[in-house]
């Protein structure tokens, strides 16, 4: 009897540790250590809800650990309330937001949620998902119902957002139904009694409302709240972001994804580790010991995680192909196998063709490249940049990781 005592409080443990993982901040732990016991020891599930805006139509990983987190609490007794904001998408969450930001259309948000739902289940277990849209009770409110949640908080609470209260003090607008974000999104909390909410750090005002509206509607309890830290992109300094250019997205191809988490310094390899894979958290410190003692090779456990990563979005067989290809590329130096093909007219100066080929973003950066000597035309640096390219066949090379076959016509 007391081994099993034992053996229950270890797993205990064990799951409060994989759920706290990677997180910024916890309110409270507390309530959560309440919840994963009382699993343990009744077999009664608790509902963990995130909310996502359909405002893009990919996802790329610093979504993704959102959803690494809510797999940690489903293999932990959780039912993932996965809510599409379908109705706030349409008001646009005002957070960090310098300006009122552009509303989406119906159209527009039920293009993008589509691709939510595609994709998420490449990390959750859809048989602990619930997936709601909140325009099934936001859409329904009456006006009296809207009067009633608005008087829930006062405008000088509102102001207290740190974005907000910029643009009060800088004289910018803030449209009156941007104050009503947060209400909306507290009041999803309300509406699906939600035990937990999670989401990023920049969301803490908006999840800390659920918090307050569920005891302001006599709810019967209030959310715990857990926030995780924003993903940095390729560069280690900067937030994943698609705009920045940074990101992995996890519909890119195998190869694309897998080269671009070799990309990644030795030093972030372990933040991804940590927020983003499956291993737990002890096989994670023993791989860090073993790199440095020396017995693993950092390259081979960024291998490993980018192999991981590839196999989560597409298949096992995909991520030994990018493996493989990418040492036959980058350790070997020949040629990828698989190439974009492009043609063009000649004569055209290299510059350009550079552009035309999507190798380069503008002439000027190609410019750029060219005079730092990353250009490369059938593998021998291109020293002219003033080059014209005329009639004939050729590889075009920028860095290590792009090329094109160019028919110049």
């Amino acid at each position: 009897m007391q081994k099993d005592l034992d053996m229950k409080d270890l797993k205990i443990v064990e799951a409060l540790n994989e759920i706290k993982r990677g997180s910024a901040e916890i309110i409270t732990d507390e309530q959560i250590e309440t919840l994963i016991k009382r699993y343990f020891e009744t077999g009664e599930p608790y509902y963990v809800k995130a909310g996502f805006d359909p405002t893009a139509p990919d996802l790329h990983l610093g979504h993704t650990v959102l959803l690494q987190k809510l797999a940690t609490f489903q293999k932990y007794g959780a039912i993932v309330q996965f809510l599409i904001g379908d109705f706030t998408g349409m008001i646009g969450d005002p957070t960090g937001k310098s300006q009122t930001r552009k509303k989406l259309t119906k159209e527009e948000v039920k293009e993008n949620a589509k691709s939510y739902e595609e994709q998420v289940f490449k990390i959750l277990d859809p048989e602990k998902t619930i997936v709601v849209f909140n325009s099934d009770w936001l859409g329904k409110l009456s006006s009296y119902e809207m009067i009633e949640l608005a008087s829930k908080r006062t405008v000088a609470r509102m102001l207290e957002r740190d974005d907000f209260e910029k643009r009060f003090k800088n004289g910018q607008d803030i449209s009156l139904y941007e104050f009503f974000y947060p209400l909306f999104q507290g009041y999803d909390s309300v509406v699906l009694k939600s035990d937990i909410e999670i989401g990023g750090t920049d969301q803490k005002f908006n999840l800390l409302m659920g918090r307050h509206l569920q005891r302001a509607y006599n709810v019967g309890k209030e959310q715990a709240v857990l926030m995780m830290p924003i993903l940095e992109g390729l560069d280690g300094v900067q937030k994943m972001s698609k705009s920045l250019g940074n990101f992995i997205g996890v519909t890119e191809e195998p190869n694309t994804m897998f080269a671009k988490v070799m990309s990644i310094s030795d030093d972030l390899m372990w933040r991804y580790y940590e927020l983003l894979s499956s291993r737990s958290l002890t096989e994670i410190e023993q791989m860090k010991k073993d790199v440095e003692s020396g017995k693993l090779h950092p390259k081979r456990a960024k291998e490993m995680l980018g192999m991981e990563i590839v196999e989560r979005f597409h298949n096992k067989d995909a991520s030994l192909s990018a493996c493989e290809e990418f040492n036959k590329v980058f350790k070997q130096k020949d040629l990828p196998t698989d190439i974009p093909e492009f043609q063009l007219e000649g004569p055209i100066w290299i510059a350009k063709a550079l552009v035309e080929t999507k190798l380069e973003p503008s002439t000027s950066q190609a410019r750029r490249d060219l005079q730092a000597g990353a250009v490369r035309i059938d593998q021998v640096k291109v020293e002219d940049k003033d080059l014209q390219l005329e009639a004939g066949d050729y590889i075009l090379q920028v860095g290590k990781k792009k090329f094109a076959k160019v028919k110049v016509k």
